[in-house]
């Protein structure tokens, strides 16, 4: 019988438990998977394939699959799978940290790419056949159309490509959430590309529903279970340090003329820096402010509760506990000022540059020209992966990086003579900050870069270190466009695995 979520009738002989949809899913499949930051992702059904890979392993029998997400999920998907050995190939995104062990120790192949590109390589097909789509949604309507969960990510992709549907119909999702989505059904490959017809950051130029054939649709699993919503630390000193200087570099252009009194769109990457920065923004002087980015976090409720920020576009949810109570307690006001976007929309870089996107997003470590590492630890162990921060930093209005300028407490150095590993390229890094103060390296050379971000950015227990490489770099380098000595690319960080610290030298 229909209930209260699955409104569509013929649909309603498909609902099982998640153990007789799990049994649907076999050995070798490629799945996709819904959710994004831990917000929108099925609870249920990854659970009940980690209990059937298990019992299969413990039988003897190989059970691995392909599994496809919009980026990072939950224990009870990557977490769950991934201790069960049952996750063969991973994309786009992983923070689960047994997954993340995997991956390192060899056993997980891990496919780290830009989140805007997932979609469109989907359809070009060389990525494979996509078998099966697990799809939390929070509602099934009278025609058939699905009503978006608390994330998009690739959620159309899924639902279009894959051979097989399975729905998860979670009722802890707030029905209040129906109208707050934009699905955009008009992207096509070349050379049948059009423009996307969006100008502004809260255009809606979709539908708020996700289409799906029924005859694809083999099982659906009622669930209520909550998104992962974990706490965001407090802003320490150096958070508050790094929004203070951001906030006054925003004052600055806005008095140059280069950006106008409400800013442009804000693009904010995760964290807690992040958060501090959006919080810092309530009591600037920018008013009627929009954000074009990832996800909704914190700050951002912050900025709309105070009518400093008229709209959020994102792609998903990433809240702490309390934020997550927030929102769904006052939902029906939220869901005019927040729009939810597939992400191959939300991260379109096209998009981004038309509408003059601010960036900021953190790093791992950043070095003195300014490339900028933010995946991997020692040039080779991944911690995460680029997320979307590619999409955006290429093609911003201005690239903005963000971090403290030490870590380890103190015993190692965020900016480094030689980045042990470079996901985002000195071209693409405009401005660099921390605590320690702003670097805007717009229109600079390699050299004269490597000057200021020493001096505006490096903790002064550092600078000694990094002005003499550089001294040294420019005496006995090759070339003297981007002086480097190659031999001490990794020695800082070597230095810190072998005593402990980094301060000896």
């Amino acid at each position: 019988m229909p209930t209260n979520r699955i409104a569509n009738t013929d649909l309603a002989s498909r609902i099982m438990d998640a153990d007789a949809a799990a049994s649907l899913i076999s050995h070798g499949m490629t799945i996709g998977m819904s959710g994004f930051t831990g917000s929108g992702y099925p609870k249920a059904v990854p659970l009940a394939l980690a209990k059937r890979i298990e019992a299969a392993h413990a039988a003897g029998d190989p059970f691995r699959c392909r599994v496809w997400t919009g980026a990072s999920t939950g224990p009870e998907l990557d977490g769950a799978l991934a201790k069960a050995d049952g996750i063969e190939f991973r994309l786009p995104y992983n923070s689960d940290p047994i997954a993340r062990e995997k991956i390192n120790r060899g056993e997980m192949e891990y496919f780290d790419m830009h989140l805007s590109q997932v979609a469109p390589m989907a359809w070009q097909g060389f990525l494979g056949p996509l078998d099966i789509a697990v799809i939390e949604v929070s509602g099934i309507r009278t025609d058939g159309s699905l009503i978006p969960s608390s994330s998009v990510g690739n959620n159309k992709t899924w639902l279009d490509r894959a051979d097989g549907v399975i729905l998860e119909v979670n009722r802890w999702q707030n029905p209040a959430l129906e109208g707050m989505h934009d699905i955009y059904y008009g992207t096509a490959l070349p050379p049948h590309r059009v423009p996307i017809p969006l100008v502004k950051a809260d255009d809606r130029i979709g539908e708020a529903y996700f289409r799906c054939d029924p005859d694809k649709i083999i099982a659906i699993v009622e669930t209520e279970a909550p998104d992962r919503n974990l706490p965001f630390a407090a802003p320490d000193t150096a958070a508050h340090a790094i929004a203070g200087h951001l906030i006054e570099f925003f004052r600055h252009e806005v008095a140059k003329g280069r950006l106008p009194a409400s800013l442009l769109p804000l693009q904010s990457g995760v964290g807690n820096i992040a958060n501090a920065v959006l919080t810092g923004l309530v009591s600037g002087p920018f008013e009627n402010m929009t954000s074009y980015t990832e996800v909704i976090q914190d700050g951002m409720l912050d900025l709309l509760d105070s009518g400093k920020l008229r709209m959020a576009s994102a792609t998903a949810f990433s809240l702490s506990p309390e934020a997550a109570m927030r929102l769904n307690a006052d939902m029906g006001r939220y869901r005019d000022t927040m729009i939810l976007r597939a992400q191959e929309i939300s991260n379109h870089p096209e998009l981004i540059r038309r509408l003059g996107c601010l960036a900021m997003n953190g790093l791992i470590e950043a070095d003195i020209y300014g490339n900028v590492n933010s995946t991997h630890i020692m040039g080779s162990r991944i911690q995460n992966g680029i997320g979307g921060s590619g999409d955006f930093a290429r093609n911003a209005y201005v690239s903005i990086f963000m971090t403290p300028s030490t870590a380890k407490g103190g015993k190692i150095s965020a900016i480094v003579p030689q980045a042990s590993h470079v996901d985002h390229i000195s071209q693409d890094v405009q401005v660099l900050v921390t605590e320690q103060g702003l670097a805007d390296l717009r229109g600079l050379s390699p050299k004269q870069r490597a000057e200021v971000i020493i001096e505006k950015c490096a903790h002064p227990d550092y600078r000694p270190a990094l002005a003499d490489y550089y001294r040294r770099a420019r005496a006995g380098s090759y070339g003297q466009q981007s002086p480097s000595l190659p031999g001490e690319a990794l020695s800082w960080h070597q230095r810190f695995i072998e005593t402990g610290s980094m301060m000896s030298g």
